[in-house]
């Protein structure tokens, strides 16, 4: 051995044999093979149990996408089927259940996985709780009463499932030098968006089991709508045994703190408060990001089929091929990230991702002089259209006679479906239409930009936080975004529908400006922390 080299013992908590275990870690005492004096070389059979338990980390990530998206495309139908009057509106609260639980989960699964100091049991207790909803969900056909009251504590019992987001987050923050990191944040977001992805695919490749299904019994329903839960309850069973069997609790050596924090507790970490201010901005940066890919998601549906006289089915069907090319290309943008940010400062791939929404949401903003087609079918020689007097109308009265001709599905039947913008958006006479290279051009922009911004704001929020055990604090960010995305959709459904997509779009511009603003003011405090000089551990 290299007589530069010295063992220093360091204690290690092997959960899986319930003991401390003495873990060889070599340390060069002098410069050796050009490695800096006093560096920590890490043990190749701790770095191979590392690297597995962060991939055990990247698949629960997946996982919980999934969870979510698995039976979005299917919520409406089967919720009509158990309930043949439910409204929209009623769809709108069994959709935000899901934020809602994980909203409520987030802090606490965080504040469970920092007093255990261990993130196995939290991530258990999770796994365990996603399978039960699923359960629920896949049998509601078998609820006699109150069954609407059962689907919505289905969807905010997974919700509250997913609300491991945050222990996963402060895992691999623990587990990640703070070189390691961003590659690492970047990975679990490819994850979480190829869930995005994957869910609704494994929902269109169900579509032929149909309804009622090949088991359609009392006590078991197999059918398009029960096959995906029934599907997320067994990986969720798979995740949860490799939880067991190959994940380990590993927290690194990192020299950026100048100490050692290998072993899981937080005994050998100085007590210190980390920059409060930075840790809220950081909050409010995530929460915007998260608020541009909730109205993004949301709004998608509605404005083609009102532009566009899409059709239900052609919408579910063109959009969700919009969704998954987009998916694609924020992969690829994750890996780009990797690679940029060992040349780029973090902060500044932050501003990028915003710049880059802001200009996909001024990209869609409606101008010219062609309307969107109007779902009137008649209109009476006395009659007048409504006309808004406010700085928004832009509509010549010589071209209202565009909105009058109804838009008819290519379906057959007595009652074909009545496509286009509704009557009842007064909007629809003065706003122009958002043509279709508009959409697509603005949701690259938002598919370049998102994923930028996302993954870089709970990097830097990361890193912000220092060595200590980051579950709570995660939980509170997770939470941030679980909000976002509840509030989101009723932002849309607000504005939108009262106002149209060009003041839908001028607010998320102005709210992005304002967030680039603060970015601004905030710069030179979005660092990673560091211990002041002076300052050793006790």
């Amino acid at each position: 051995m290299d007589k530069n080299i010295s063992i220093v013992s360091v204690k290690y908590f092997t959960q899986n044999e319930g003991v401390e275990a003495e873990i060889e870690m070599w340390k060069y005492n002098g410069t050796s093979n050009g490695l800096p004096s006093s560096t920590f070389v890490e043990n190749p059979r701790v770095r191979r149990s590392r690297w597995r338990s962060i991939r055990v980390m990247y698949l629960t990530m997946f996982l919980s996408s999934v969870s979510f998206s698995i039976c979005m495309s299917s919520i409406w139908p089967f919720l009509k089927l158990l309930d043949t009057d439910a409204t929209t509106d009623l769809l709108g609260w069994v959709v935000a259940s899901y934020s809602i639980g994980q909203l409520i989960a987030s802090p606490f699964f965080g504040k469970m996985s920092n007093c255990l100091g261990r993130s196995r049991e939290p991530l258990a207790v999770s796994l365990i709780i996603n399978i039960l909803a699923n359960i629920l969900y896949a049998y509601l056909e078998d609820i006699k009463e109150h069954r609407l009251v059962a689907l919505i504590a289905a969807r905010a019992m997974i919700g509250f499932g997913a609300g491991n987001v945050a222990v996963v987050r402060s895992y691999l923050s623990g587990a990640t030098t703070i070189k390691e990191r961003t590659g690492a944040m970047a990975n679990l977001s490819a994850f979480q968006a190829i869930g995005f992805i994957v869910g609704p695919a494994i929902q269109t490749a169900m579509v032929p089991i149909g309804y009622p299904g090949p088991v359609h019994t009392t006590g078991l329903h197999l059918n398009l709508y029960t096959a995906p839960a029934f599907l997320s309850a067994l990986v969720g069973l798979l995740n949860l045994i490799l939880l067991f069997v190959v994940f380990r609790e590993h927290r690194v050596i990192d020299e950026e703190y100048n100490f050692s924090i290998q072993d899981t507790g937080s005994k050998e970490v100085p007590d210190y408060t980390p920059d409060i201010f930075a840790v809220v901005a950081s909050n409010v940066i995530f929460f915007v990001a998260l608020f541009i890919f909730a109205v993004f998601e949301t709004i998608g549906t509605p404005l083609t089929m009102n532009m566009y006289a899409w059709t239900r089915a052609h919408a579910t069907l063109y959009n969700g091929i919009i969704l998954a090319v987009g998916g694609v290309v924020a992969i690829l943008v994750f890996i780009v990230i990797k690679i940029l940010s060992k040349k780029i400062n973090e902060r500044f791939l932050l501003i990028g991702g915003f710049v880059c929404c802001l200009l996909g949401f001024v990209v869609y903003l409606p101008w010219g002089d062609h309307y969107p087609p109007s779902q009137m079918a008649t209109i009476y020689p006395n009659s007048t259209p409504a006309i808004n007097q406010s700085w928004f109308t832009m509509a010549p009265h010589q071209n209202l006679s565009l909105n009058t001709q109804a838009m008819v599905s290519n379906s057959s039947g007595e009652n074909p479906e009545a496509t286009g913008c509704p009557d009842a958006y007064q909007w629809c006479a003065y706003t122009p239409i958002v043509t279709l290279a508009q959409f697509l051009c603005g949701t690259a922009l938002i598919c370049i930009g998102y994923p930028v911004g996302n993954v870089m704001s709970y990097t830097l929020y990361s890193k912000i936080l220092g060595p200590k055990p980051q579950g709570t604090m995660m939980g509170f960010l997770t939470a941030s975004g679980s909000l976002a995305r509840t509030v989101g959709p009723i932002f849309v459904s607000l504005i939108y529908n009262s106002f149209g997509p060009r003041v839908t779009f001028l607010s998320l511009c102005g709210m992005i400006i304002l967030t680039l603003g603060w970015i601004t003011f905030v710069f030179k405090r979005l660092v990673p922390f560091r211990f002041e000089k002076g300052v050793e551990p006790p």
